[in-house]
This record gives C-alpha cells, structure tokens and sequence, in this order.
C-alpha cells in the first residue's frame, strides 16, 4: 500500500492507458521480487481492479501469493495511520510475515543511475514480470476470496 493524494489520478499515473494502471505503477517492483524469489508464473487470477486499488492470485513454481495493491490511504492498517505512515509493504511466507516499507525513498533515482552507467537488467531477466503484469491488465475480473480490507 501505497498512499497517494489526489494528485496521483489527475496526473499520467492516474490514466491506466499512460501508466499501464496501479498493478503496473506501483506494483512491478513487487512482481518482479516474486517471479526472482518463486521461479516462473503458472497460474493468475484477477480479483480487484480499479483507479486506486488491485488484488488477485498467481501461482508460482514455489508459491501461491494472494496479493493486493492499493493507493488509497484508507487501506493501510491502524497501526500506521496512527504512526502517520503514508506506505505499508509487507509479504507472508510460510506464516512469517517480512514488513518492508522503508528504504524505497531514492529507489528509482539509484535504479536510473544503475541503467545509465549500464548495470540494466537485460529483456530475459525483466520480461517475466512485464508479462504478468500484461495478464493483469488484460485479463477479466472474476470474483474471489477476499478479505474484507480488499473489498
């Protein structure tokens, strides 16, 4: 969860068409992680879509990850609303739960700097999550089970 004013729809990132939409704004990053940590896509589902918020399924080689993304500040959890955190990442594996939401403030800054000095990463090691995300964006909206934060 990423929380965005309303600057953030008015703006390209809010046109799904300029920006590929939320699971690709703000979520690729996290698409790319799982398809590195998990081994190759086999199976996505689509839950949720819409201009502040997406959830769905995917079935890896190593894991099954029900995941939801959203921009909108009144998802994220009590504890850091109340703690005026404006972000909340976290991922459960195996009943652990990793809580990642720091460290991401000069993330895109470091990642050009890194592509510009030519320490990219090449097509074959991207294209996986830029397919999923593909799947994401295409495919049809099926109801599933979700909880009630992601409704």
């Amino acid at each position: 969860m990423t929380s965005r004013e309303n600057w953030y729809l008015r703006s390209w990132k809010g046109e799904e068409k300029k920006s590929g939409g939320i699971a690709t704004n703000i979520g690729v990053h996290f698409f790319d992680m799982l398809y590195f940590v998990f081994g190759d896509l086999q199976e996505s589902r689509l839950h949720l879509r819409d201009e502040t918020k997406a959830a769905g399924y995917l079935e890896y080689e190593r894991a099954r990850v029900r995941w939801f993304l959203s921009i909108d500040a009144t998802d994220l959890p009590d504890a850091q609303k109340e703690a005026g955190q404006r972000t909340f990442r976290s991922i459960t594996v195996d009943g652990s739960e990793i809580e990642f939401s720091a460290g991401f403030t000069d993330l895109h800054t470091r990642s050009y700097q890194e592509i510009l000095a030519g320490n990219g990463f090449p097509l074959s090691e991207t294209r996986p999550s830029i397919e999923t995300l593909a799947s994401i964006r295409t495919s049809p909206v099926t109801p599933g089970d979700l909880p009630d934060a992601m409704r």
